[in-house]
């Protein structure tokens, strides 16, 4: 049986459709779509009279094979690499809740036969840093993450639905809005990036930040991480 990956692929919000149909014909059985909002500094979104971008956050679950054919294709027929046009990550998962579920998302790929060598987690070179945190301090957030070397992120609005536990540690309601930020890093930076984060935004902090990283294992328009 295949390993199983969540690919996660943000996009201009104009280009929305497109993708939307791209990933139906490429056969991905079930996707879900999300808006979101871009990072850029508001200083620099200022001088050119422009407000922040707004993004898709499209998620699909596939098998090694679909995974490959999906990021050849992203670069090849969606130019996903051109500047501005968006960027897709693969994530490892490491179960799937029951053999229909599985089926589901594979869409009976999953017993095809595995022709690129599946990567241990350990040899990921890019990791995806997820940060949550109180509505209203995604610049907070940044800032820190840029002095410890990171680029922009992409912001999704969510609500909690968590307990009272999480208030006493953390002391926040979790049931407030709240803002989840993913920032795509390399490895090595990754541990000062959210060391940043935690320093300036954690939960001692007005943004009361939680930090979190996943594996990504393959990349589709993120020329600055491409060694080849």
């Amino acid at each position: 049986m295949q390993k199983m990956y969540l690919l996660i692929t943000i996009t201009n919000r104009n280009d929305s459709d497109e993708f939307t149909s791209f990933f139906s014909s490429k056969e991905i059985p079930v996707m879900y779509s999300t808006t979101c909002q871009g990072t850029a500094r508001q200083k620099t979104l200022s001088l050119f009279g422009i407000e922040k971008s707004s993004k898709s956050v499209h998620y699909c679950i596939v098998t090694e094979n679909k995974k490959a054919e999906l990021i050849k294709a992203l670069t090849r027929e969606m130019a996903i690499d051109l500047p501005n046009r968006g960027i897709s990550v693969a994530i490892p998962l490491s179960s799937i809740g029951g053999r229909k579920t599985l089926e589901a998302f594979a869409n009976g790929h999953q017993d095809d036969e595995i022709e690129n060598e599946v990567k241990n987690m350990n040899e990921c070179t890019t990791e995806l840093i997820v940060v949550i945190c109180a509505k209203g301090h995604t610049d907070t957030i940044m800032d820190a993450a840029r002095s410890a070397g990171a680029g922009g992120g992409t912001v999704v609005h969510a609500k909690g639905t968590g307990s009272q536990y999480t208030n006493k540690f953390f002391g926040l309601s979790i049931a407030d809005e709240k803002e989840m930020i993913y920032i795509v890093s390399t490895k090595e930076n990754k541990k000062g990036i959210m060391k940043a984060i935690m320093d300036g935004a954690g939960p001692h902090t007005d943004a009361h930040a939680v930090v979190f990283s996943l594996p990504v294992s393959d990349t589709a328009g993120l020329r600055i991480f491409d060694k080849d």
